[in-house]
């Protein structure tokens, strides 16, 4: 058995539209509108000079400004907003009047509130910029981007979360090479957030070291159930769970075993057709003590060469399009790949990477795919 080549070129890699967390950046318009002001105020001075103290709008310059500028740009337009005030007053003869003078007291006041306030927004944009980054970090740590091979199969993976600019979120895949044969998880963890990394990244440290010491995917599951069910005890949280899948596949059997935990079904796409499959139900990870049935059973489907098998987590196939109609992955996958038998995994990931914008603007939970296909051939007498 081969060693997995993680200096292998990758085929799709976890996905955060391209980029890591950066702080926000203010829409133009929004830069542009404290001038804007200035110029209605103006105007709107040249029109009603006479009958109006059009000054003492520019109090709001400084909160206006406060929306997109730091402290220094928010310090200065509250000097420049005082300075004109001065200028139009002094052109009407009115600058020492009392209620003149009282507009630039106020507008000093407002001009250092909105700097204190510009102020603390800088730090706690910067501030949740290095938490994301620290929270990306260990995400990107835990989803370790799939290799283009690993071991007897070819392998692409995407990770998109729902909410634009961060990568925390609930749902884990990972696949390696054992003595048992490729060993592949995909998962959703209840709940978001950290809590929920925390959690995937017990089931992935359990998962990485049971798929190369368990004998076969019950007692895979067995372990993972164990160290959730471990978890949920630390946590004091009695409802925690997580859907999973766990496949294995046999080269020299040419054949995939499967056990579902609760998870969405994988998808076959062999000899240009698409089926889902389906074996025995059993309960998501963490909730096998409800039952005294035991493990869940295995079942075993055929794998060969230019077949290919998607796992995908339920925020995908739950991802609705505006007339709230779930996004149809089957069909997808069979209008695009009926009569296409040499697609591979990446060609697959790649065409939902694309295809799901299509369907859904807003993405309500996070998607996670891996896509696997036999790569060469191992006789048995090997």
């Amino acid at each position: 058995m081969s060693p997995d080549r993680s200096d292998a070129p990758l085929a799709v890699v976890a996905d955060v539209d391209g980029e890591g967390f950066r702080p926000s950046v203010p829409p133009g318009w929004m830069r542009w509108l404290p001038f804007a002001y200035v110029a209605f105020v103006l105007v709107l001075d040249a029109t009603l000079r006479q009958e109006w103290a059009v000054s003492f709008f520019l109090i709001a310059l400084p909160p206006i400004a406060a929306y997109a500028f730091g402290p220094l740009a928010v310090a200065a337009f509250t000097v420049f907003a005082i300075l004109l005030e001065g200028f139009l007053a002094g052109i009407s003869y009115h600058l020492w009047e009392t209620h003149h003078v009282t507009a630039d007291i106020a507008t000093a006041v407002v001009g250092v509130l909105s700097t204190a306030l510009a102020a603390h927004r800088t730090r706690q944009e910067r501030s949740l910029v290095h938490a994301n980054s620290v929270a990306e970090a260990l995400m990107k740590a835990l989803l370790r981007p799939v290799p283009h091979q690993v071991g007897h199969v070819l392998a692409a993976s995407l990770y998109r979360p729902s909410e634009a600019g961060t990568m925390v979120g609930g749902d884990l895949f990972d696949i390696r090479t054992t003595q048992g044969g490729e060993r592949a998880v995909i998962g959703d963890v209840r709940g978001k957030g950290l809590p929920a990394v925390r959690t995937v990244a017990a089931i992935l440290g359990s998962f990485r070291e049971a798929a190369y010491d368990a004998p076969d995917l019950r007692a895979v599951a067995a372990r993972l159930e164990r160290r959730l069910t471990a978890e949920a005890q630390e946590i004091g949280d009695e409802e925690l769970f997580a859907t999973a899948v766990l496949i294995e596949y046999d080269s020299r059997a040419h054949r995939v075993t499967v056990t579902n935990h609760g998870h969405v079904e994988p998808v076959l796409i062999s000899g240009g057709k698409v089926r889902v499959l389906t074996g025995p139900p059993a309960l998501p990870l963490g909730l096998g003590g409800l039952t005294d049935v035991g493990p869940p059973e295995a079942w075993q489907h055929p794998f060969t060469r230019g077949d290919v098998l998607l796992l995908v987590t339920d925020g995908l196939v739950e991802a609705r399009d505006t007339d709230g109609d779930f996004y149809p992955l089957a069909e997808r996958l069979r209008h695009r790949f009926t009569d296409h038998p040499t697609a591979g995994p990446a060609d697959v990931i790649n065409f939902l990477n694309t295809d799901l914008p299509r369907h859904t603007r807003n993405l309500h939970d996070d998607v996670a795919m891996l896509a696997i296909s036999p790569h060469g051939t191992v006789s048995a007498q090997s």
